[in-house]
């Protein structure tokens, strides 16, 4: 299993318009073969921050799906960005 986790930050006034540009590539992520969970949401805390969550069966699953990346016109409302892939070993339930 792979976990792709961290956040990006955005000029607080475009975040709600950054996010509505995201909800066709959650909506077909969660679709994909291999895909677990995946969400783009906004921080309750930070306004200018976005949290990335994804989970997939595996890293072929994560690179079928990854692609090039984001578009010109969300990567350039990026002001600054902390993701990373974990590879799982183990997991357990908490619930």
């Amino acid at each position: 299993m792979v976990i792709v986790a961290g956040h990006i930050v955005v000029d607080p006034q475009q975040r709600e318009s950054y996010l509505a540009g995201c909800v066709s590539v959650v909506e077909l992520a969660r679709r994909t073969t291999g895909c677990l969970d995946f969400a783009i949401t906004a921080d309750p805390v930070d306004s200018g921050r976005i949290n990335i969550f994804e989970r997939w069966e595996s890293q072929a699953a994560v690179e079928a799906f990854r692609g090039d990346g984001p578009g010109d016109e969300q990567g350039a409302a990026m002001i600054a960005a902390a993701v990373a892939e974990y590879d799982v070993a183990d997991v357990r339930s908490l619930t």
